[in-house]
């Protein structure tokens, strides 16, 4: 069956059910991005988020590894294991679509394929070669066979691109997050890697049209969780035209992993004044605010942050981290 153009036809987009969850999931969002502006410094917010998002991301693609193995790859020179390190890239993939979108305001072909070259470390770019085909991995059955030639993958990525930059269309962002994640996945215009572009592609979606400000609430978690519903609703789209229960399974997505953020921001929050209050009581004298901040940038310290942070030298970050080192609240 081929593959139909965005806006899709004889599509109730405004079922009771959907308009329902629409109204959920929409408060939730809304609670989170207004929450998420009560963290001091939003970097520390984002590191913790996209870490995870990658993980959880790459998981989904039977792509395994432990947030030990993430860490020593973001700070070891030389330290190898390759499931870590696509875990890594993944994450820039995140920031570099990020930082491009919000310089540009759109989201186009050329975007997609930027954030893929990332994940996949190449320069593959779109599929030019026929053959591709979605198959049940226990049987060996083909269960879809996607756009074929680059003429007609591309042709279908226009499409999407229009879809995505129309803000004319009246169909509500949430809605069109759903639908362009489908088609984006229906399309699997790339050789490897359009699961993660897809799963980013829908963070990006929602910053640009500032539902929230950054790339905070990640899907992975809740799609590893219920996978199996997950492919269930994409076949139950394609064999039967049911959207519905297809965007029910989203927005319920998004309803739940923007409480589950919120949680999140609660406990840095928590753990900061914690650290805040031991900090001030053991070493005064070294205390400030951007110290604290440094010491939650990343879910690791360097000598690196706390220079660039506290503006002081290098031997002076050394020292900062000895102290923290001996007192036992500190966990670096």
């Amino acid at each position: 069956m081929e593959l139909e153009m965005l806006p899709y036809k004889n599509v109730d987009l405004k079922t009771k059910k959907i308009l329902e969850q629409l109204t959920i999931s929409s408060r939730a969002l809304a609670e989170l991005k207004g929450y998420a502006n009560t963290i001091p410094n939003m970097h520390i917010l984002i590191n913790a988020v996209t870490i995870n998002e990658a993980k959880d991301s790459s998981a989904i693609e039977n792509i395994v590894t432990t947030h030990d193995d993430i860490y020593k790859i973001l700070t070891e020179s030389g330290y190898k294991e390759e499931n870590a390190k696509e875990v890594v890239d993944y994450r820039n993939a995140i920031w570099s679509g990020f930082e491009l979108i919000k310089k540009t305001g759109y989201i186009n072909t050329n975007t997609i394929i930027k954030i893929q070259g990332i994940i996949e470390h190449n320069n593959a770019g779109i599929r030019k070669l026929p053959g591709t085909e979605l198959k049940n991995s226990l049987t060996g059955e083909t269960i879809y066979t996607p756009p074929q030639s680059e003429q007609e993958i591309r042709k279908y990525l226009k499409n999407l691109e229009d879809f995505i930059n129309n803000n004319t269309d009246n169909i509500d962002p949430l809605i069109k997050v759903c639908l362009i994640h489908y088609q984006f996945e229906s399309i699997h215009p790339f050789y490897d890697g359009n699961g993660r572009t897809g799963r980013i592609l829908n963070i990006l979606y929602l910053v640009l049209n500032e539902l929230i400000d950054s790339p905070i609430l990640y899907l992975s978690k809740y799609i590893n969780e219920n996978k199996q519903e997950y492919y269930r609703l994409f076949n139950e789209v394609r064999n039967n035209n049911n959207f519905e229960d297809w965007i029910l399974y989203i927005l319920k997505g998004i309803e739940i992993t923007s409480k589950e953020t919120i949680k999140l921001i609660e406990n840095i929050q928590n753990e900061m004044r914690s650290y805040k209050d031991e900090f001030k009581m053991k070493l005064p004298k070294i205390y400030s605010k951007e110290l604290l901040e440094s010491l939650f940038y990343e879910v690791y310290t360097k000598i690196s942050y706390i220079e660039k942070a506290c503006k002081v030298t290098r031997l002076t970050a050394s020292s900062y981290l000895t102290q923290l080192e001996k007192i036992r609240a500190f966990r670096i």
